[in-house]
């Protein structure tokens, strides 16, 4: 492990000179060349709930996807281990807010990472102490970050938590009885349909893979040319297609893989692959960050077939819940669940000039989003 660390790229700091007068945390590259702080970092990764709270999930978004942003690691540490941990990133600009680190760059959900109720209280006062706004777009409902930001904010800033987007999420029985029967008869016969028709095409198999170092780049961009091939490739959102995001995701996985919780799974057709699955299992939990599927054999529905391969493979291992990540779009809700777990929006104005004056510029923008509503009701109703 400490030889990994010798080999980490650091994040990248512009510093400003009002830099040195913001309280709250250290600048990131000194936070993740610090060795003992590292260490911590991942024996804290048994209190985490989030892949995105990872050492392994910063260290590549800030090497890949954070280009000129000024970045920052909020941190409670005692004796040199960390108790609690919020990495932050920002533009420069005197108005510029800090933001949750990877949240905007990969949209996915992101928390502190905090030991117990005590030190989220403890990291909240630092946070709050912070001479910018702070905006957390994705938290989980029930993380302990927020009511310790609303407590240490009394007298030193406003705090505003609004709905976010959910991400869906199926929970596995623990007797691993099989997900297949969770759906109704009508879905089951789509799915034997779906397989009667790949058969027709070829020899058809599953692979979940849990790639070595030495392995992993062949299967990553057997991966992405999987993608490549769908109409993520069409719209220029593959990672084929995306320099920094695919990028992001190849340093992610591969710092997985390292530790072991990388997963790649794929189901081919006479050996071609035809749909994938790029994900990490994590606090035994598979997290699905990118599906993809060939084109040319969407008759066939690859992609359902192999998310259903995935979730038996995960109940089969004991696995307790299968997260798909993203948001809970319609063809989610309708073909695989209706479950998800809620999310927050976080902000926090402090009370100094630049707190105020990003408050009255957003309320600003609010009321006028609203009164184009507004008008357009009293002028049906006039009518």
């Amino acid at each position: 492990m400490a030889e990994a660390m010798r080999h980490e790229r650091p994040w990248i700091e512009l510093p400003e000179p009002q830099e040195s007068r913001e309280a709250g945390g250290l600048s990131a590259p000194i936070a993740l060349r610090d060795e003992m702080l590292a260490k911590g970092w991942w024996e804290m990764e048994a209190s985490a709930t989030l892949p995105s709270q990872t050492y392994a999930f910063h260290a590549a978004l800030a090497g890949t996807m954070l280009p000129g942003r000024i970045l920052k690691v909020v941190s409670i540490c005692e004796g040199g281990k960390p108790l609690a941990i919020l990495p932050l990133c920002r533009r420069s600009g005197p108005f510029s807010r800090w933001h949750a680190a990877g949240v905007r760059q990969v949209y996915e959900p992101v928390d502190a990472l905090c030991r117990d109720g005590v030190a989220a209280r403890r990291l909240a006062h630092k946070v709050v102490g912070l001479a910018r706004p702070l905006r957390l777009d994705r938290v989980p409902a029930d993380s302990l970050l927020v009511p310790a930001l609303r407590h240490a904010a009394k007298g030193r800033a406003f705090v505003v938590a609004r709905p976010a987007q959910a991400w869906p999420t199926m929970a596995l029985e623990p007797d691993g009885a099989d997900p297949e029967l969770r759906f109704n008869a009508g879905r089951r016969s789509d799915f034997r349909r779906a397989r009667r028709r790949a058969d027709a095409l070829g020899d058809v198999t599953f692979e979940m893979h849990e790639p070595a170092p030495d392995t992993f780049d062949d299967l990553f961009e057997q991966a992405v040319g999987v993608e490549q091939r769908g109409w993520k490739g069409e719209s220029g959102s593959a990672l084929g297609s995306d320099a920094a995001k695919g990028a992001f995701f190849r340093d992610f996985l591969l710092r997985s893989c390292r530790e072991g919780r990388c997963r790649i799974a794929f189901m081919r057709i006479d050996r071609r692959p035809v749909a994938m699955q790029l994900a990490v299992e994590f606090q035994r939990r598979y997290w699905l960050f990118k599906i993809g599927f060939d084109e040319e054999f969407a008759r066939c529905s690859p992609g359902n077939l192999l998310m259903l391969f995935a979730l038996k493979d995960a109940a089969d291992r004991g696995l307790r819940g299968f997260e798909m990540l993203g948001e809970v779009e319609p063809w989610i809700a309708e073909a695989w669940t209706q479950d998800a777990v809620p999310c927050l929006r976080v902000q926090t104005y402090p009370f100094n000039p630049r707190g105020l004056a990003t408050l009255l510029a957003e309320a600003a923008i609010w009321g006028r989003q609203r009164l184009p509503r507004r008008l357009f009701r009293r002028g049906g109703e006039a009518g």
